[in-house]
């Protein structure tokens, strides 16, 4: 932490690019929707001059909230970044959703940033979503603080909300989650260091003056935690036998112990009144590690090369990558980047390269480029800066190829990044363009969205053919609809189709005859098949039987071809694929002038057909394997919930990832895909929000009588 005293602080607006990576810290603001962290930002604006004054979220006047999505619904749904300068220090607030359905820009922006500032509410208690978005932090051994805010709430506990931290984030392996100040009242607080008191009666910045509180408790749990996790092993005696440790050597430990993710220091603050804001900036600029201090993501060289990127440099080979993309009306793409190595100025010959998101709608592409201007972005304003370094955040419009997660790198040194874990959409949303005029326009829209948001999977299916948006949940869902509309696309949604298909219950003989003659040559062949069921899996497959020549070998293989054609069109006007069985050619007729391959197609497709109608056909639905992972006190409406969707479960476990006190339970079952349609949102209704799940493909298997009906109707799940 910064040692120089209130009234030596310095705050400016001028936004100059740093000279140096060791100016710079990148801070993600994580928490629950509606902790406070929009507003936080806002005050900490305020507060160092960068806008003249902190916007409302309930106005929609924020700098961070600028989408017409999130001053609609009062909530962040995307990543925004948010520069200050304090004591020379650059300062790159990321300011990140908090709603379970925008983890995908929680972790871009956690993958910009070197340290995170996680918000928690006085005014409400840990709940476990508060809890998911700590593991993702920690996922990552993110250095952390913890900030308490809405003080001034009439629920407000801050005693009952550091316990709570305590309980919940210090976890079993000697982390410490303590306050570096208490409350003196309303409006000032005691740091317990430095035993100062800070007056914020008169507003920001504070007062200083000496304190005679009591805090000689708080004090000594405090120093002791720093000790334990000081590299200097004899400190802990030192302190024990009575002697003073300084206030610089404690400093100093406790920064490396944030850094080092091993102490994360609890501040209190009131964004309304401006207390503890001078606290939290003094932790953003002196306690968080700078970029050179963190470790580089996994880098490799393409095409051959040797470069090597091995720390943080201005000077070392360029490497970037692209954590946000929007459409801006005026500068069409827009790339927002972090820097990790090299310098990026106007003009420069860049590399893009993105790689592994093909399974998503994302094909991998390498592309060379020119950077035209560099901006410094403030939520939606872009100011123009002349060159961005090592550590920083920048913005670059018009890179046309350039998606999120995508590398950037030198023309002449190409490398690639690997990229950061995406959640899973489970959500799937049935799409299509109100008129044929407006499908064009939906395909440049979908170019877009996925540039934008890799989260997103997009999908043709393959047996139902409708185009299907994979979400993270009901509020992603409306934010993508929302986006897509707002190109001029007209989108409408319509019924997902479960791709169910059919196979054959027992054996059955099928007779396709083609006989025309219209002058000239006709058209003649006669087939005789057998289908037979094969076990789930098999696939189709195809033989033949046929004595003495009644059917050419030369129409052997056009017979074949009608078959399996017709099978996988299917046998009657529900075009539902026919799989797992073995079609076998016992016998025909051919004729020397009038059989043809085409006849002969055709007579095949015939046979099977006429097989279904003597033949049982049965339904197959996809059958998913899904794990649930759920908190203990929510097992039982889980379990409740799965029988009532033909649910089977095939085992249970403790969830070994649960943090103290935060025991959860995973759930194996396996579950009927028309069962899953809507799943996601129904999990988090029965688990408030705290449940998540996972699917993968089992098989198929037979529908039940009652559920067939439904099933062969379009659009029934």
């Amino acid at each position: 932490m910064s040692k120089t005293k209130a009234g030596t602080r310095t705050a400016t607006a001028t936004f100059d690019t740093a000279d140096r990576p060791e100016k710079i810290r990148n801070v993600a603001l994580v928490g629950h929707s509606g902790a406070g962290k929009t507003t936080l930002a806002e005050a900490l604006l305020a507060a160092t001059g960068t806008v003249p004054r902190a916007g409302s979220v309930v106005d929609g006047s924020t700098v961070s909230d600028s989408d017409p999505v999130e001053i609609a619904q009062q909530r962040s749904v995307a990543l925004s970044v948010c520069p200050l300068e304090w004591d020379g220090v650059v300062i790159n607030l990321l300011d990140t959703p908090g709603y379970p359905d925008f983890t995908g820009e929680l972790r871009a922006g956690l993958r910009a940033a070197d340290a995170a500032l996680f918000v928690v509410s006085a005014a409400d208690e840990i709940d476990p979503i508060t809890v998911s978005l700590w593991e993702e932090c920690a996922a990552l051994r993110t250095p952390r603080a913890v900030v308490i805010t809405k003080l001034d709430a009439p629920r407000a506990d801050h005693a009952r909300t550091i316990a709570a931290c305590q309980r919940v984030f210090g976890g079993a392996d000697g982390q410490a989650v303590l306050p570096l100040y208490v409350l003196d009242g309303d409006s000032a607080l005691v740091g317990l260091l430095s035993r100062s008191r800070y007056d914020y009666a008169n507003g920001f910045p504070p007062q200083e003056s000496a304190s005679d509180a009591d805090i000689d408790d708080e004090r000594a749990a405090l120093i002791e935690a720093i000790i334990n996790n000081s590299e200097d092993e004899s400190l802990l005696d030192r302190f024990v036998s009575g002697e003073e440790i300084g206030l610089e050597v404690l400093v100093d430990d406790l920064e490396t112990a944030v850094a080092r993710g091993t102490f994360y220091p609890v501040l209190p603050v009131c964004a309304e009144t401006g207390l503890g804001l001078a606290e939290v900036l003094e932790v953003l600029s002196g306690g968080f590690p700078s970029p050179v201090e963190i470790d580089l993501p996994e880098v490799q060289p393409l095409y051959g090369t040797d470069t090597k990127v091995v720390e943080c440099n201005p000077s070392g080979p360029l490497l970037a990558e692209v954590v946000r993309t929007t459409v801006d009306p005026y500068l069409g793409r827009l790339s927002v980047l972090r820097l990790f190595s090299g310098t990026l100025t106007p003009e420069t010959q860049i590399h893009v390269s993105g790689h592994g998101g093909a399974a998503r709608g994302h094909p991998d592409h390498d592309v060379d480029e020119r950077v035209a201007q560099i901006f410094s972005p403030l939520g939606a304003t872009l100011r123009p800066i002349e060159r961005a370094i090592a550590g920083d955040i920048c913005a670059v419009g018009r890179l046309g190829a350039a998606e999120t997660g995508d590398t950037i790198s030198a023309k002449s040194a190409p490398l690639l990044m690997a990229p950061w874990e995406m959640p899973e959409p489970l959500l799937p949303i049935a799409v299509q363009a109100a008129t044929r005029a407006d499908e064009d326009a939906l395909a440049k829209a979908l170019g877009r969205l996925t540039a934008g948001d890799p989260t997103v999977r997009i999908e043709r299916h393959p047996i139902t053919g409708q185009l299907v948006l994979w979400c993270l949940g009901e509020a992603h869902a409306d934010v993508v609809l929302e986006r897509l509309r707002a190109t001029g696309a007209h989108v409408e949604t319509v019924p997902l189709r479960v791709a169910v298909q059919e196979t054959f219950t027992a054996e059955a003989r099928g007779h396709g005859r083609l006989v025309k003659q219209s002058g000239g040559h006709g058209q003649y062949a006669v087939c005789d098949v057998v289908v037979t069921p094969l076990p789930r899996g098999s696939g189709i497959e195809f033989a033949e039987k046929v004595v003495g020549g009644a059917v050419p070998s030369q129409f052997i293989s056009s017979v074949e071809k009608g078959v399996r054609t017709q099978l996988a069109h299917g046998l009657d006007q529900d075009h539902v694929p026919i799989v797992d069985v073995r079609v076998t050619l016992v016998d025909g007729k051919a004729h020397s002038v009038d059989s043809s391959d085409a006849a002969f197609q055709t007579a095949g497709s015939l046979a099977v057909k006429d097989a279904a109608v003597n033949g049982n056909l049965t339904l197959l639905e996809p059958i998913a394997a899904v794990d649930i992972t759920v908190p203990d006190s929510h097992v039982g409406a889980v379990l409740s919930d799965l029988s009532g969707r033909r649910g089977r479960v095939t085992g249970t476990e403790p969830d070994s990832t649960a943090l103290v006190g935060m025991e959860r339970t995973v759930v194996h079952a396996e579950i009927p895909d028309a069962e899953l349609v809507r799943y996601p949102t129904s999990l988090r209704s029965i688990t408030a929000g705290t449940g998540r799940f996972t699917r993968s493909f089992a098989r198929y298997d037979l529908v039940p009588a009652n559920v067939a009906a439904s099933l062969r109707t379009p659009g029934s799940a």
